[in-house]
Order: C-alpha cells, then structure tokens, then sequence
C-alpha cells in the first residue's frame, strides 16, 4: 500500500497559526520546535459530509499530550476547531477529507532542546487534504518488526508525540518485505500496533485487542470495543503474542485514516482464510453506521 499524490491536493490552502497559506509558502520557522526536536504533539481526524467524528475525543488527547510534555500554553478546543473550520471552508472542503493538526511547543530565541528557550508560541498547523481512508478494504499483508514500541517507562505510549522515528523504521521494514505495513511489538514480544493502526485478531469467536502498554489510546480502537459492548459481540483486551497472531480467526486494523482494513497475511502466512472475514466485515458496517448516526457537523 503506498499513498499516491492526489491533483485535487495540488493548490491546498493550510493554516498556520490562523494564517491561510497555499501549500508551497514557507509557513514554519526553522527554530519551530517541531524542527528541532520533534516537540510536538498531532491527531488525525475525518471529515465525512461536513461533519467530523469524535473530535471532542481528539481534541481531548491533543491537549492531554501537550499536558504531559509541559506546554506553556494550549489553544482551547473552541480555538482549534475554529480554525479547522476556517481551513476546510478556504479549500472548499465537506467530504472524503484527512484533516492532521499539530501543535509544537512553538519558536525558539535559539538553537537548542531547552524547552526554557521557546519564548512563543505554540504554533498550531491544520492541514487538509482531499484522501479517502487509504487501505484497501481487500485485505492487508503486514510483517514483523524488528522495531520494538517503547514502554512506559522509555516513553510512554500515550503521549501522541510527532517524533514517529520507530514508526517510521519499521514502515522501511514493510516497504524492503514488499508488504503494506510493519507489525511492531512491544519489549516482552506482545503485539503492540502496527507502524501506523492499532491491531486487532479473532480467536475463538473472541474480537481481541492489545493492552495500551506500548501503543496509544485509539480513538477508533475504542470505539470497536464500544460497538462490541453494544452488539454483544465477545470482546478481550489482553496480552497476546505472535502464535495467536498467526492461528487468529481474522485479523484487522482500526485508525483514522484507513478506518477499519482486514488483514489476510502476517509474515508469509496466511490468516483465517485468507480474506476479510465476517465478524470483521459486521464491524465495519457498524463503523460506518455509528459514524453516520454520532459525527457532528463543523461547517453549520
């Protein structure tokens, strides 16, 4: 799977710091603490017919990580979702479109790690892009690894950091293996995530999801474990390694940006039958559903 350039994205307007600029304007000073160090916290979000779903719950582990690392000063979720607004109505935007915010600690006096040296800011960056959730709903190949994801006692895993240096790593893994993705593990050979989704197996009619020991608070993780409440259906999060991977019934990622994507091999080998599932395939008609039923409109 790899992301293409979309032509409807060549003359995009992103905000910065409530400044509307075209694409190729320099926007980010080069002492922006994102540059630096990669001092920033991000979300991804969905805009589906001029409504965006669970933006409350995003807004919510933005500010939470931007807590965590000290911010001096955090916009409110009126503020940014303002200037989302402003950005989506500058490009003419109401459907089918991945919305990233990333707030940065903001501008440095200097050079330096310091957080002590960053005398403005944050600066707040929205950018909108026309994208359809990217993976294939036919199903995904992933493979292991070798990248661990850290621990809480290395970093914890629910700061929503724009440092992505073990994401990325393993996603060069994938793209040497010629498949979609990287399954990553945590320090003691639990499943974590992938390199970008949160991961889920069937065993035994069960829907089980990792622990967020070594990967972060999903907003779309939570809500399948919400529908699964709902419907009735079996649900587990627990520990669980490669050898249930490999016997699982079904397999499927959850993000923001490709939803809900079967599964069909890990590793050279093939999962269930090879093909997304039923219980996979019922959850992501409820997605869908609770999506269209709970999204709150942001351009009214």
């Amino acid at each position: 799977m790899q992301q293409t350039f979309d032509e409807k994205n060549k003359n995009l307007k992103i905000n910065i710091n409530g400044k509307i600029l075209h694409r190729d304007e320099a926007g980010i000073s080069p002492f922006d603490s994102s540059v630096q160090g990669g001092d920033a916290v991000w979300e991804g979000l969905r805009l589906y017919k001029g409504k965006i779903f669970r933006l409350r719950a995003h807004l919510d582990r933005l500010r939470s990580s931007a807590l965590a690392l000290a911010f001096a000063s955090i916009p409110s979720q009126e503020e940014i979702t303002r200037e989302i607004k402003r950005t989506l109505v500058a490009n003419e935007m109401t459907d089918n479109v991945h919305i990233r915010l990333t707030l940065t600690r903001g501008v440095k006096i200097t050079s330096g790690m310091d957080p002590r040296l960053n005398q403005a800011g944050p600066t707040l960056i929205v950018l909108a892009e026309h994208k359809k959730p990217v993976y294939e709903k036919t199903g995904l190949s992933l493979v292991t690894s070798s990248v661990r994801r850290f621990p809480p006692d290395c970093l914890d895993p629910k700061i929503h950091s724009a440092n992505l240096l073990q994401s990325i790593l393993a996603k060069i893994e994938a793209n040497v293996a010629g498949v979609d993705d990287a399954l990553m593990l945590d320090t003691r050979g639990f499943v974590a995530e992938t390199n970008a989704t949160h991961v889920f197996v069937v065993l035994d009619g069960v829907v089980t999801t990792s622990h967020t020991h070594a990967c972060p608070e999903g907003i779309t993780r939570s809500t399948v474990l919400e529908i699964c409440k709902e419907e009735g259906i079996p649900w587990e999060v627990k520990n669980y390694s490669l050898t249930e991977v490999y016997r699982a019934e079904e397999m499927f990622c959850t993000g923001t940006m490709g939803e809900l994507a079967s599964v069909v091999k890990v590793d050279g080998r093939p999962i269930g039958k090879q093909e997304t599932g039923p219980m996979t395939t019922r959850l992501m008609k409820l997605f869908v559903a609770k999506v269209q039923g709970e999204a709150e409109p942001i351009l009214s």
